[in-house]
């Protein structure tokens, strides 16, 4: 028998997976940091105007909550692929499998995508300029402030608001307007 296929959501993938889960719980990330700190040349960005997309970045002292979904067993595969050509198109993501704490107690071992923080693509800045990035950044997959406005609506929806991308979120539609 082989172990089920967890896969941890923390950004987009919360409110597109991309495939239809098994079972969905909220849960958390110790050691990581939702950021603000991969630059989107793709989905939310140009290479000309990069966009900024979330990522985890590792920080002993954090933790990150998101849900975590279950993928039928006979579609583990075809899952993985598909997931992987959507997250590993420019390499600034590093696939990792670790453990995340599910609300019920459980622990499981879930893909997870965090930054490769010596990758090109990564940044650290502040949050008025991620603001502005996110307010003006378009992308294939259209404004850079939909994908944060989606997320922390959605994180919202499943009882896991999370308090500093509220804040960016409200600083982002300041800046719209």
């Amino acid at each position: 028998m082989t172990q089920p296929l967890w896969i941890f959501g923390y950004g987009s993938l919360i409110w597109d997976p991309g495939f239809a889960p098994a079972e969905t719980r909220r849960a958390r990330l110790p050691g990581w940091r939702r950021s603000f700190c991969m630059r989107s040349i793709c989905f939310r960005g140009t290479p000309e105007a990069p966009g900024l997309v979330l990522a985890l970045d590792h920080d002993p002292a954090a933790e990150c909550s998101g849900l975590v979904f279950r993928v039928h067993d006979d579609e583990a595969e075809p899952v993985l692929r598909e997931l992987r050509a959507r997250e590993l198109v420019t390499n600034a993501y590093l696939e990792r499998r670790l453990p995340v704490l599910c609300e019920d107690g459980e622990t499981v071992a879930a893909i997870t995508y965090v930054i490769d923080p010596e990758g090109p693509q990564y940044c650290a800045l502040p949050d008025e300029e991620q603001a502005r990035i996110i307010a003006g950044a378009t992308g294939s997959r259209g404004p850079n402030r939909d994908y944060l406005w989606n997320t922390a609506l959605h994180l919202r929806g499943h009882g896991l608001p999370d308090p500093w991308l509220e804040t960016l979120a409200g600083r982002v539609e300041e800046l719209c307007r």
